[in-house]
């Protein structure tokens, strides 16, 4: 007779492997004059998420998204980026890294005298050397990849409707097919339709590409559509991160009003009702 059967220990499971911060704010103090904007501010950006940073109006939402690309300077603190302190890089290897991230200005920022192609093509001039032809073609694949029809190519900004310009400056952003994009207030000043088509394009490129996704934003529908995570500004401080219904749920004044207040209950009316 046999023995009783003994099964095989089951071998321990490997413990799931810790996010990759590939933006680390630190201790970020910003100001202007007398006036602190950032207030030894600490952020995390993981690889692959989209990130909704939400705060007060000119409470420093862009400041921050600024002060990491080096266009506001901090009276301290310390900004890594793919690990990189960013104060102790050379001239080539902030130039190598900036390659690798992508930015949306809130109205886009196109240059005015070039055209849709000559604005996309900007970037790639300043960074690569190469052909005309490659320059045309891989400004026709970034109209194509954000929606926009191939004649859009030669018109002017001034001849685009303001979705057009928003998917424009996106193509350019996209240029260099970075790693990091930053949209700031990428859906103001669009319609309601307008807006939740340009949150899917977002989430669509962020899928397909594998993007890592830095979004300054006050549109609630983009934190419910597109956000993986959201990250609050108060007072210069990130005072609460986490999921939209983390975020719901705080007992903090602002974060409460913000999410309950006449604005929020007139878009989930609407949801409920069926409208966009």
């Amino acid at each position: 007779m046999s023995g009783p059967l003994i099964l095989p220990a089951t071998p321990p499971q490997p413990a799931s492997a810790p996010r990759e911060a590939v933006i680390k704010v630190r201790d970020i103090v910003v100001g202007f004059g007398d006036r602190v904007v950032l207030n030894h501010l600490d952020l995390d950006v993981y690889r692959s998420e989209i990130l909704g940073f939400v705060g007060t109006s000119g409470g420093g939402k862009s400041v921050l998204t600024r002060t990491i690309l080096g266009l506001v300077p901090k009276r301290s603190g310390k900004v890594e980026v793919f690990g990189a302190d960013l104060d102790t890089l050379s001239a080539s290897e902030r130039s190598a890294l900036e390659r690798r991230w992508g930015v949306l200005f809130q109205q886009g920022a196109l240059f005015s005298s070039l055209t849709v192609k000559q604005n996309i093509q900007f970037p790639l001039r300043e960074y690569l050397k190469v052909s005309q032809r490659l320059l045309d073609d891989i400004a026709f694949a970034k109209i194509d990849m954000v929606g926009l029809k191939p004649d859009v190519a030669e018109k002017l900004p001034s001849e685009l409707s303001g979705g057009m310009i928003k998917r424009a400056a996106l193509a350019r952003s996209l240029a260099l097919d970075p790693e990091i994009l930053f949209l700031d207030e990428p859906t103001s000043g669009l319609d309601p339709i307008g807006a939740g088509e340009f949150d899917e394009l977002i989430r669509t490129l962020q899928q397909t590409l594998g993007l890592t996704v830095f979004m300054v934003t006050h549109d609630l529908d983009s934190l419910h559509s597109v956000c993986d995570r959201i990250a609050a500004l108060y007072e210069g401080k990130v005072i609460a991160q986490g999921s939209v219904e983390t975020l719901m749920a705080s007992e903090h004044p602002w974060l409460k009003a913000y999410f309950h207040g006449t604005r929020a209950r007139a878009i989930q009316a609407g949801k409920a009702g069926g409208r966009p």
